[in-house]
Protein backbone atom coordinates (compact mmCIF):
# COMPACT_ATOMS: atom_id res chain seq x y z
CA UNK A 1 0.00 0.00 0.00
CA UNK A 2 2.92 2.34 0.66
CA UNK A 3 3.97 2.34 -3.00
CA UNK A 4 0.54 3.44 -4.24
CA UNK A 5 0.23 7.03 -5.38
CA UNK A 6 -2.47 9.17 -3.80
CA UNK A 7 -4.30 9.63 -7.12
CA UNK A 8 -4.70 5.87 -7.50
CA UNK A 9 -6.69 5.44 -4.27
CA UNK A 10 -10.45 5.10 -4.76
CA UNK A 11 -11.34 6.91 -1.55
CA UNK A 12 -9.40 10.02 -2.59
CA UNK A 13 -11.57 10.36 -5.71
CA UNK A 14 -14.75 9.76 -3.71
CA UNK A 15 -13.66 12.33 -1.11
CA UNK A 16 -13.02 14.81 -3.92
CA UNK A 17 -16.50 14.03 -5.28
CA UNK A 18 -17.99 14.76 -1.85
CA UNK A 19 -16.11 18.06 -1.56
CA UNK A 20 -17.24 19.09 -5.05
CA UNK A 21 -20.84 18.15 -4.23
CA UNK A 22 -20.68 20.29 -1.08
CA UNK A 23 -19.29 23.17 -3.15
CA UNK A 24 -22.26 22.76 -5.49
CA UNK A 25 -24.62 23.25 -2.55
CA UNK A 26 -22.79 26.42 -1.57
CA UNK A 27 -22.56 27.76 -5.15
CA UNK A 28 -25.53 26.35 -7.07
CA UNK A 29 -25.70 26.41 -10.81
CA UNK A 30 -24.50 22.93 -11.77
CA UNK A 31 -20.91 24.17 -11.95
CA UNK A 32 -19.32 21.67 -9.57
CA UNK A 33 -21.87 18.85 -9.84
CA UNK A 34 -20.52 17.61 -13.18
CA UNK A 35 -17.03 17.43 -11.70
CA UNK A 36 -18.41 15.63 -8.64
CA UNK A 37 -20.08 13.03 -10.83
CA UNK A 38 -16.87 12.54 -12.84
CA UNK A 39 -14.79 12.12 -9.68
CA UNK A 40 -17.30 9.67 -8.20
CA UNK A 41 -17.30 7.50 -11.32
CA UNK A 42 -13.48 7.47 -11.39
CA UNK A 43 -13.48 6.49 -7.71
CA UNK A 44 -15.88 3.64 -8.45
CA UNK A 45 -13.75 2.62 -11.44
CA UNK A 46 -10.74 2.28 -9.13
CA UNK A 47 -12.68 -0.22 -7.01
CA UNK A 48 -12.52 -2.62 -9.96
CA UNK A 49 -9.37 -4.61 -10.80
CA UNK A 50 -8.66 -2.14 -13.64
CA UNK A 51 -5.74 0.13 -12.70
CA UNK A 52 -5.26 2.89 -15.28
CA UNK A 53 -2.41 5.36 -14.96
CA UNK A 54 -2.73 9.03 -14.06
CA UNK A 55 -3.13 10.32 -17.64
CA UNK A 56 -5.92 7.81 -18.31
CA UNK A 57 -7.65 8.66 -15.02
CA UNK A 58 -7.52 12.37 -15.78
CA UNK A 59 -8.85 11.79 -19.29
CA UNK A 60 -11.69 9.62 -17.95
CA UNK A 61 -12.45 12.25 -15.30
CA UNK A 62 -12.49 15.06 -17.87
CA UNK A 63 -14.68 13.18 -20.35
CA UNK A 64 -17.17 12.00 -17.72
CA UNK A 65 -17.34 15.47 -16.16
CA UNK A 66 -18.06 17.03 -19.54
CA UNK A 67 -20.76 14.46 -20.31
CA UNK A 68 -22.33 14.94 -16.86
CA UNK A 69 -22.28 18.73 -17.23
CA UNK A 70 -23.92 18.48 -20.65
CA UNK A 71 -26.63 16.15 -19.39
CA UNK A 72 -27.31 18.36 -16.36
CA UNK A 73 -27.48 21.43 -18.55
CA UNK A 74 -29.88 19.71 -20.94
CA UNK A 75 -32.11 18.49 -18.09
CA UNK A 76 -32.27 21.69 -16.06
CA UNK A 77 -31.89 24.59 -18.48
CA UNK A 78 -34.78 26.58 -19.84
CA UNK A 79 -35.75 26.03 -23.44
CA UNK A 80 -35.64 29.73 -24.33
CA UNK A 81 -32.28 30.17 -22.50
CA UNK A 82 -33.62 33.32 -20.83
CA UNK A 83 -32.89 34.26 -17.27
CA UNK A 84 -35.48 33.24 -14.74
CA UNK A 85 -37.45 36.13 -13.28
CA UNK A 86 -39.73 36.23 -10.29
CA UNK A 87 -42.83 38.43 -10.20
CA UNK A 88 -43.63 37.92 -6.54
CA UNK A 89 -41.86 38.51 -3.28
CA UNK A 90 -41.34 35.76 -0.75
CA UNK A 91 -42.70 38.09 1.95
CA UNK A 92 -46.04 38.70 0.19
Amino acid sequence: MADMALWSLWWVWLAAALVLAILEVLAPGFIFLGFAIGAAVVGLLLLTPIAPGLPALLAIFAILSLIAWGVLRKLFSRADSAARTFNHDIND
